[in-house]
């Protein structure tokens, strides 16, 4: 394998990454070419939305290609553009050969929601502490137990176990809270989101972890749960209050998530005027929110 090295200014990093690719790159990757350094930029964003922007001030930007020819041609071509003035290679360097797959996997390790509930990736052993496991490897749907926003919720889940009669996880994702539910006693539960990809992965991850639900588009969302989840992102929450707190039953609860510290009296004006939702959890700067519905 061949990397080739360029480095392009934060207004040319999406072109110069979208022509390697259409130069038949296998990868590409963009970093802070002033990283370590007093220029340094960080770049935050939130769980499953876009960057704030494509690249840094100074980029470098990687290439991989399986030979050096290819490297080589792909820099002449790209450098040749007349937009790829500003544009510099820094060199073509071989990478030696990885187990791409064996390294991508040792990303994802056990993690430990409770000292007995735990996520594992099928690759790994279970640890000997867990009593309930949520087997589930890294796919194209959001949630995976590595990001607070969901180990709280499952956290949540696991301390509050009961046998709810109905659940409602909004926004599933993987299907990981309903499959959480499931673990811990609920019975009747509804996965939905906007997304298919979300929906196919739901339904294949409930089949290896041996649970049933039922997932679909958010219209299969009916009538009141005892336990309504909810791990988007603060914006959506607040334009679904009315939607969400009208699917809590009486007596039931609804678990909020994906909302930032910051975010709570916003979260909670939204939702004044259904429930008195309280934060219940936090975690690296994240939150979670919880209410009951009253009698």
């Amino acid at each position: 394998m061949f990397e080739l090295v360029l480095l392009a200014p934060e207004d040319q990093v999406e072109t110069v990454s979208d022509a390697l690719m259409e130069l038949e790159a296998l990868a590409v990757s963009v970093e802070d070419a002033d990283a370590d350094t007093p220029a340094e930029q960080a770049l935050f964003g939130e769980p499953g939305m876009p960057a704030p922007k494509a690249g840094w001030q100074q980029s470098r930007v990687r290439a991989l290609f399986a030979t050096e020819s290819d490297a080589l041609e792909a820099a002449t071509l790209l450098l040749a553009q007349d937009w790829a003035a500003e544009v510099h290679a820094q060199g073509v360097v071989q990478v030696p050969d990885e187990d791409w797959v064996r390294l991508t996997q040792s990303q994802f390790k056990p993690v430990e929601i409770t000292p007995t509930f735990w996520i594992v990736p099928s690759w790994h052993d279970t640890p000997a502490a867990a009593q309930t496991v949520i087997q589930l490897d890294p796919g194209l749907a959001f949630g995976t137990g590595t990001h607070p926003t969901t180990r709280m919720c499952l956290r949540w889940i696991a301390n509050n176990a009961q046998p709810w009669s109905r659940v409602l996880d909004y926004g599933c994702g993987s299907g990981i809270l309903a499959i959480g539910a499931a673990k811990h006693g609920a019975q009747q539960i509804d996965a939905v989101d906007i997304d298919p990809d979300a929906i196919t992965a739901s339904l294949a991850n409930a089949s290896t972890n041996q649970v049933t639900l039922h997932a679909a588009l958010p219209d299969a969302a009916n009538g009141q749960y005892p336990l309504v989840l909810a791990n988007i992102l603060a914006s959506p929450l607040k334009l679904l209050a009315p939607l969400l707190a009208s699917h809590v039953a009486v007596g039931g609860q609804l678990v909020l998530a994906g909302i930032l510290e910051r975010q709570a009296l916003e979260l909670k004006s939204a939702y004044t005027p259904w429930l008195q939702l309280e934060v219940s959890d936090s975690e690296d700067g994240w939150i979670l929110m919880t209410a009951s519905k009253p009698a």
